[in-house]
């Protein structure tokens, strides 16, 4: 069975995000490593997490951090889902699938992706607690 032409899933949703998919879509002959991060809301004190996000610019950022990750560290495909609205705590908050001929790139190239990510693509991070809400810190709008 010929395996589809692999297109790149790189974009902003308030669905949830299917890692499995994005990782058996990585899947080439070319390809001998595959990391995936999978960022969860976790239990930090706090009820929800509310994602705000500028859609025009967060989807140029990925696309280019994607381009970036696969130039610097020779990666075969990037795969980037990041999600935004009101989240629940352990739901999934962004997928990355970095995939490369050897596991060393994969990771690296995961790690840069995700550090990039929080440096500068406009997505907000808003907390939900019992005695209210506040930003976390360097994500206000």
């Amino acid at each position: 069975m010929k395996k589809q032409e692999y297109t790149a899933m790189i974009g902003l949703t308030t669905e949830p995000i299917d890692a499995g998919r994005m990782i058996e879509a990585a899947k080439r002959q070319n390809v001998g490593g595959i990391v995936a991060f999978v960022g969860t809301v976790r239990d930090d004190g706090i009820e929800s997490l509310e994602l705000e996000v500028f859609e025009e610019a967060a989807q140029s950022d990925l696309l280019q951090i994607a381009e970036e990750a696969k130039t610097k560290f020779g990666l075969s495909s990037v795969d980037i889902m990041h999600r935004f609205g009101k989240l629940a705590l352990g739901e999934t908050i962004v997928v990355i699938v970095a995939a490369a001929a050897h596991r060393k790139e994969s990771f690296l190239g995961c790690e840069f992706i995700i550090d990039r990510i929080k440096e500068f693509v406009p997505i907000w991070k808003k907390e939900h607690r019992s005695d209210g809400t506040r930003w976390v810190e360097g994500h206000a709008p």
